[in-house]
């Protein structure tokens, strides 16, 4: 018998799942920490811990650390271990694991996995695989020459097949200079491969749909083209991930659907280029990112989506380690999948990564439901996530959301629209329907946008989507809870009138127990604000790209948020990940008071990375009587210490003693310490971005902050007044404290007569 090892998980690995937490879907999701050995098999056992026994339930040669069974559990108390498997003697090798416990509660989703045993053996194996199947191609071409207007098949001819006919190859790209990477380089390398796939796969399409043999010549001779790169050159994943993604997915959709019109040479010469492109991506997703021990990859994840599982189905068959690499997609997808997320559908690297992964996951969900005949939807997570954009990320809001986006500055991605369009289908959610048809107004025009040119094409995506999923009546969200929380996450969003943009309040806070991991920044605890048609408290900065001074040094750290600093110092949000997933925080409360939605955070560790003498932080924030906002920050130190209170505009503030009044174009707001226990308070407004050089950012807009600085104290009490109004429609909130005793009483009134009171207790 091997020994098993059992060790402890760290912060950046998987976790014993389940063990005594709440089951969300039926059947569980298994997840343990794998063997040394990386060829090691595994038997998971199962049994009743209740009084309903019942009989034993073993799953065995299994290859991944992970597992979902293809069946449902009675409700009831379960115990549930794991072994090494040896496969030759159909046995265990091991002794069992530890005994860990879940429950499973009556009506739970029901989510099995697709079969294990026999996948594929009912899958038809003709071509093309990737999307329409070889039984829907004579309907397709039946409607569209009859009606063009179907599934806006004109609209993707004109834009998406015809600009790529005839035209000049594009070169294969050269290497950087001294193979230092440039970021201007770098996107042109970037849209290059991203056209060269737009060329293959919709001339394809395209070509076969209407079986015209010269749509089908011009495809060829892209697929062929680009099938001559240097698989080891500057579009390999070593060199650029992004660039032999797309590379890799050209190859895929070319190979599949020019199958039969490819010479045996020419068909291995194909397949070749692309088994051998998919092996470097596969070993360093699986072999190296280790995506199973360290789920937090962002890159590696996608790979999943955007590339292993539309070319596995497109070389499975022909090489023998396609089957492996599907397998290992789809068991991930329905096990550890979303390593960001849960139930409540949270994406914790934000709203601008939750439409990349999304957008890609789709694919690979939808291309898969039509391969292997399996709805992936059905989870808690995908019937939710589309109310996290809803939420969290307004139609007509520019700057108040959290995380790295590469559209800060402006509305929503289409793509964001487009996944919710998709999720719409998928949980038949009206208000998913209406989001897509909010953004595919507000940010009509931005098509060529580097950030949707160079991912998505929207006409093939609404032929997709047409031709395989109902259309949803939109409803506007006027009947949704005013507050949503993300528990999965640590978000908490606040909607009011959302579906009336001059009257409409978003508020958006965080505090994660990701921390500053990946896409994450040093912002717990902190929040954005849009209200009455504008970005009020905003995400300070520019997308200039990914690794800049902009990026590293002002938008990642915590000085650049509506938070708090200590002693001038923030969050850890560097680049060791160690430390960045220690730098996180929780959400100790979210409910609702007489006159309030009331919400309570913890963000100390987040912190005390830098600040080593902190001893505890906790910031509230009332959401009073649907108006306006109390925000309560109370910090204890081991030695004597300042705080920084910031909040960042579009513009400068007028300030005067302890108050502070910033208005744009359509709104404002106004801001006043209302109560500090360390003594008088200093204000000042500060312009542009303190930690970068002018060259860091010429040619944008400075930004500016407000900052209110206390006197060093051991504990530390501030509280501040926040204030939103439509422009021409100031509101004013009267307020007096109350200090008798031992607690300090804070009264509030509004220009409606309406009061509400904070008491808290005295520093002593």
């Amino acid at each position: 018998m091997k020994k098993l090892d059992q060790p402890m998980p760290g912060n950046l690995t998987v976790q014993y799942c389940p063990d005594s937490i709440e089951i969300t879907e039926n059947p569980p999701r298994f997840i343990w920490l794998p063997d040394l050995d990386d060829e090691a098999r595994y038997a998971l056992r199962m049994k009743r811990a209740d009084a309903a026994k019942g009989k034993e339930l073993l799953f065995s040669n299994i290859k991944q650390n992970f597992y979902t069974p293809d069946l449902c559990l009675e409700p009831g108390r379960y115990v549930w271990s794991y072994a090494l498997w040896d496969a030759p003697s159909g046995k265990t090798s091991s002794e069992w694991s530890t005994e860990r416990e879940f429950t499973v509660i009556d009506g739970l989703p029901q989510t099995p996995a697709l079969k294990h045993e026999r996948r594929y053996a009912d899958c038809d194996m003709q071509r093309p695989r990737l999307w329409l199947r070889p039984g829907e191609l004579p309907g397709m071409r039946e409607k569209v020459l009859a009606d063009p207007q179907y599934c806006q098949w004109s609209n993707f001819v004109e834009k998406s097949v015809d600009p790529w006919r005839n035209r000049e190859l594009i070169p294969e790209p050269s290497p950087y200079p001294n193979n230092t990477r440039v970021p201007k380089l770098w996107r042109q390398m970037y849209i290059d491969c991203q056209e060269v796939f737009y060329a293959v796969r919709h001339l394809s399409v395209a070509g076969r749909i209407l079986d015209d043999a010269d749509i089908i010549a011009d495809a060829r001779r892209w697929l062929l083209h680009v099938a001559s790169w240097n698989p080891a050159g500057t579009t390999s994943r070593e060199y650029n991930d992004e660039a032999s993604f797309r590379v890799a997915s050209a190859l895929a959709w070319g190979y599949d659907w020019l199958y039969d019109y490819l010479s045996v040479e020419e068909r291995a010469h194909v397949r070749d280029t692309l088994a051998t492109r998919m092996r470097e991506i596969v070993t360093h997703v699986i072999v190296r990112a280790k995506i199973h021990l360290f789920p937090y990859d962002s890159h590696a994840v996608r790979a999943l989506s955007a590339i292993i599982v539309p070319c596995a189905i497109a070389l499975i068959g022909d090489i023998p380690e396609a089957q492996d690499w599907l397998d290992y997609a789809i068991n991930y997808y329905e096990g550890p999948f979303p390593p960001w997320g849960g139930a409540e559908g949270g994406w914790a690297e934000g709203p601008g990564y939750w439409m990349t992964a999304m957008a890609y996951y789709t694919e690979a969900a939808n291309l898969l439901r039509k391969f292997v005949g399996h709805d992936f939807y059905q989870r808690p997570f995908f019937k939710n996530t589309g109310f996290f954009p809803l939420y969290t990320r307004s139609p007509n809001a520019v700057r108040t959301f959290f995380c790295d986006d590469s559209t800060l500055g402006a509305k929503p991605g289409l793509k964001v629209a487009y996944n919710m369009r998709q999720f719409a289908g998928v949980a038949q959610n009206p208000y998913f329907q209406w989001y897509f048809e909010q953004v595919k107004v507000s940010s009509a025009g931005t098509e060529m946008e580097f950030y949707n040119w160079g991912w998505w094409n929207f006409p093939f995506d609404d032929l997709q989507y047409l031709h395989d999923y109902p259309h949803i009546e939109a409803k506007e969200p006027v009947d949704l809870p005013v507050v949503r929380h993300f528990k999965d996450i640590g978000w908490v969003a606040i909607q009011k009138n959302m579906h009336l943009p001059e009257e409409h309040i978003q508020f958006v806070t965080k505090c994660s127990e990701y921390g500053t991991i990946s896409h994450s920044h040093g912002d717990q605890s902190a929040f954005v604000m849009f209200g009455y048609g504008e970005d009020l408290a905003i995400h300070s900065g520019h997308y200039i790209a990914h690794g800049t001074p902009m990026h590293m040094d002002w938008r990642r750290q915590t000085l650049s948020k509506n938070a708090i600093l200590m002693d001038g110092k923030g969050q850890y949000a560097g680049s060791n990940k160690v430390e960045c997933r220690k730098s996180s925080g929780r959400v100790l409360e979210v409910s609702q008071r007489e006159g309030a939605h009331f919400i309570s955070m913890d963000p100390t560790d987040a912190y005390r990375i830098e600040i080593p003498y902190l001893k505890h932080y906790r910031r509230d924030i009332h959401f009073v009587h649907d108006s306006y906002f109390i925000i309560v920050d109370q910090v204890e130190f081991e030695q004597e210490a300042s705080i920084q209170w910031r909040l960042h505009t579009l513009g400068a503030c007028d300030i005067s003693n302890r108050v502070f009044r910033y208005e744009g174009e359509k709104a404002g707001l106004t801001g006043e310490v209302v109560f500090n226990s360390s003594g008088p308070i200093s204000l000042r407004n500060i312009e542009g971005f303190e930690t970068l050089q002018p060259a860091d950012y010429e040619g944008l807009p400075r930004h500016w902050c407000i900052e209110a600085s206390t006197p060093k104290a051991l504990k530390q009490t501030l509280v501040t007044l926040v204030t939103p109004y439509a422009k021409g429609r100031g509101k004013r909130v009267f307020h007096f404290n109350d200090d008798q005793g031992f607690a300090t009483n804070l009264y509030f009134q509004d220009d409606m007569n309406r009061f509400y009171t904070i008491s808290l207790p005295k520093n002593f």
